[in-house]
């Protein structure tokens, strides 16, 4: 039963929601951190936005999302480090994407 919680935990899913605060929306310099930041983790992460779905490893994908200020982005991510990896990009939204206007 052990062996069965281990591969429970390593094989997560996690998800979450951030708004997009910024003026200009996710344009290139927002998506680049999102970018960076996904990269950081083992897991499959999503971003989700109005009817599509874009992997968050992807630039042109989360630029094609051309998601303005106000959205609503669900994060979804699944993995070993899912939770992690979910947790990062809502903190980076919170934080405008590190960047400075």
């Amino acid at each position: 039963m052990k062996n069965a919680m281990k591969s429970a935990v390593i094989k997560g899913a996690a998800s979450g929601i951030f708004v997009v605060k910024n003026d200009r929306g996710l344009h290139t310099r927002p998506c680049t951190e999102l970018v960076k930041c996904a990269a950081g983790f083992k897991s499959q992460v999503r971003l989700c936005y109005q009817k599509s779905e874009v992997n968050a490893k992807s630039l042109l994908g989360i630029l094609m999302l051309a998601a303005s200020k106000g959205a609503k982005i669900a994060v979804a991510a699944d993995g070993e480090d899912a939770q992690e990896a979910v947790d990062s990009i809502i903190l980076l939204a919170r934080n405008n994407f590190n960047i400075k206007y």
